[in-house]
């Protein structure tokens, strides 16, 4: 069987509008006005440092970037799951994936904690027998330490491993550790994909769900 390794947001869960609000909340919190929401989406994708120092604009400062990430974080620990939601068809595709015995591991730059309280809390903790986030090595995507260390957990061959994500940090990561990629188009930024072009495209996690069971 192969290994497939999913990112979190913009390709299991649809977390933007939290991500958005967390943001925001941080921004006022250091007196700054809203950002819009579309605006917000694209600075996510490389962790919750690189989110707040992008959200901070000219006043990015590592003083005000550190005070700002640990109002976020904060924030974001008690609302991550206001608005957030499984897209349509995940869990129809990990449930199919589980049942035939898929090997399923999760790889995302959000800090872990918060990661496996959003999977444990949308009921997806046993299809996965991982969740690493961006603090859970020394780097963080599109570096390949996280999916090294999941292949050899996994004891899967590289040829048979999948990262699955919606950008293209989640295709150069998959370009650095010498595995394929699946890229699914309803995510956060699927225009990064003309720099990094997936593998395989989906419109739908079933898709790839389908093309996994058959071969």
């Amino acid at each position: 069987m192969p290994l497939l390794i999913f990112d979190l947001d913009g390709t299991l869960i649809d977390s933007r509008l939290d991500l958005a609000h967390a943001v925001n909340a941080a921004r006022a919190f250091m007196s700054l006005p809203p950002l819009e929401h579309e605006t917000v989406y694209k600075y996510v994708g490389n962790g919750a440092a690189v989110l707040i120092q992008r959200a901070l604009g000219d006043l990015n400062t590592p003083e005000n970037a550190e005070k700002a990430l640990s109002f976020f974080v904060g924030y974001y620990s008690e609302h991550k799951l206001d608005y957030t939601v499984l897209y349509p068809g995940v869990r129809e595709a990990l449930d199919r994936l589980l049942a035939a015995h898929v090997p399923m591991a999760v790889l995302t730059n959000k800090p872990v904690r918060i990661s496996r309280a959003i999977v444990e809390e949308l009921g997806l903790a046993g299809h996965f027998f991982q969740v690493y986030g961006g603090n859970s090595f020394e780097f963080k995507k599109p570096h390949p330490i996280g999916i090294d260390a999941l292949v050899g957990e996994a004891r899967v061959a590289r040829q048979q491993t999948i990262m699955v994500g919606d950008s293209g940090v989640d295709i150069e990561t998959a370009h650095n550790a010498g595995v394929r990629s699946c890229g699914v188009t309803y995510g956060f930024q699927p225009e990064t994909f003309a720099k990094w072009p997936p593998d395989i495209l989906v419109d739908r996690l079933e898709e790839l769900a389908d093309q996994v069971l058959v071969s």
